[in-house]
């Protein structure tokens, strides 16, 4: 991808002028006492006092802790110059810590004197780059000044950088992260493709500055320049991706697979980001059948392996779509891909099991995913439980509930236990109500009062209020 302003081994920190500042020298660390001090001094003496502060701290400054203190000064960008100012009087300057300077001040949107800091990287001779310039155009795009950006490109050679396709790229990122500037982008390209011929990165960054706008007429156009420009290229696997999913995510699917036909033709599939993409945003318009075509493509064509999250995605996927036979051929591929059912993949088809009451292949399943360690939900015993009981197989739904009883605490365990009472009560088991009322009122479950009420009519029809009066007695003592 195009150049990153100064480092690209950059870690999040705030910033006055907005984006992330770089990391400190590697061989320096914050906590290293003379950053803090130089940090301490730069944060607390006075402007007019800053000078003499430093000079009698008694740090000696080299290059790696000038870049150090740097990092750490976006904040601060006047006594960053200050210090940069007084470092520079026994230290020549490393590249890095001009870059350093010229980033502060831009993302500070201290642009008159960025130049400033420009001209003298100039006169100093062999410290300006590309990256110098890469740091400019991101500090005017995040202040919303595209032309400015623009016109800094268009200046380079005159201070002895080239405008090569490096410095297209970085100028094209910079305004492609800005909201609604991908045709901004996409006009630079248009003027300076002819001088600078693109490259891969050319038209991914373009691509993503479509995707980010969901403009797919502007990416299909862009796609057919690139293969008449650069060629079909198996290796330009992020410009694929990004063309792919900005129809994927305008719901034009079927555009998307006719596009991946093409490339499968010329041996250029996309990655796996892709697919994983595409995946998650079919998941979300609940489409099966382009999912499993999809899937096709990546796992045959493509040659790609499917990780764990993908599965369970699938096969939540086809379990919603009452498909729980693919499914089932899903959860026993898993393993050939070196992908492993969890929690979430196994609940997925219980719950699917549960839901279409097929009660035989869910008895079978709750076994196995006792035996393999993956218990169902609280949701899915309480599914199963009732659903047991509706299908006639109370000895399964109490095989449900004795897990539930040993390994769920009450909280998560109450709705299973009153749907246990209310099935036995209509079973007519009102024995075993009695004794798994009782068995639950130990444990500090809260019985329902519809569920009470109830039982009530049971009891009372069988002739047997006394036990129903036990176990309001034994309600009343909570």
């Amino acid at each position: 991808m195009a150049a990153v302003i100064l480092d690209d081994r950059r870690h999040p920190q705030s910033v006055v002028g907005g984006g992330e500042a770089p990391p400190i020298p590697v061989d320096l660390h914050p906590n290293d006492p003379r950053v803090r001090s130089l940090c301490d001094i730069l944060s607390r003496a006075p402007t007019t006092e800053l000078e003499r502060a430093l000079s009698s701290c008694g740090i000696t400054p080299v290059p790696e802790l000038v870049e150090a203190v740097l990092c750490l000064s976006y904040s601060s960008p006047a006594s960053a110059v200050q210090f940069f100012r007084w470092s520079g009087l026994s230290v020549k300057h490393s590249p890095r810590s001009w870059n350093l300077m010229v980033d502060i001040l831009g993302r500070n949107a201290l642009f008159d004197a960025m130049w400033d800091a420009i001209r003298s990287m100039k006169q100093e001779g062999g410290v300006l780059s590309t990256a110098t310039f890469a740091s400019a155009f991101g500090s005017y795009c995040s202040a919303g000044k595209i032309k400015e950006a623009i016109m800094t490109f268009d200046v380079m050679d005159r201070y002895g950088v080239a405008k090569d396709v490096v410095a297209v790229n970085s100028l094209l990122s910079a305004i492609c992260r800005q909201d609604g500037h991908a045709s901004d982008a996409a006009d630079f390209y248009d003027r300076v493709k002819t001088s600078v011929p693109p490259d891969a990165d050319t038209f991914a960054i373009l691509f993503e500055g479509w995707e980010k706008e969901s403009n797919t007429t502007r990416a299909k156009t862009t796609f057919g320049e690139m293969v008449i420009r650069i060629g079909w290229k198996a290796d330009n696997m992020s410009a694929y991706d990004a063309f792919l999913s900005t129809l994927v995510r305008a719901n034009q699917i079927q555009e998307a697979l006719k596009f991946l036909k093409v490339m499968k033709t010329n041996n250029c599939l996309p990655g796996l980001k892709f697919f994983s993409n595409a995946l998650d945003i079919l998941v979300k318009h609940n489409n099966s059948e382009h999912a499993l075509t999809l899937w096709d493509v990546m796992v045959t064509d493509s040659g790609l392996v499917p990780d764990s999250p993908m599965f369970n995605a699938m096969i939540s996927l086809l379990c919603n779509n009452q498909n729980i036979d693919q499914a089932f051929r899903f959860l026993d591929e898993m393993p050939f891909y070196g992908a492993f059912p969890d929690a979430t993949t196994y609940n997925s088809v219980f719950e699917c099991l549960v839901r279409n009451k097929r009660a035989g292949e869910a008895e079978k399943f709750f076994r196995e995913m006792l035996k393999n360690e993956q218990p169902p939900s609280p949701s899915n015993c309480a599914a199963a439980i009732r659903m047991f009981f509706n299908q006639f197989d109370p000895v399964t739904a109490l095989e449900v509930w004795s897990y539930v009883m040993e390994d769920l605490a009450p909280p998560q365990g109450s709705e299973c236990a009153n749907l246990v009472l209310l099935g036995l009560g209509e079973f007519e088991r009102l024995s075993d109500v009695t004794r798994y009322a009782e068995e639950m009122l130990d444990m500090g479950i809260e019985l329902q009062p519809t569920v009470i009420e109830k039982l009530r009519n049971s009891f009372q029809k069988a002739g047997r209020l006394d036990s129903y009066d036990r176990i309001m007695r034994r309600i009343s003592r909570y």
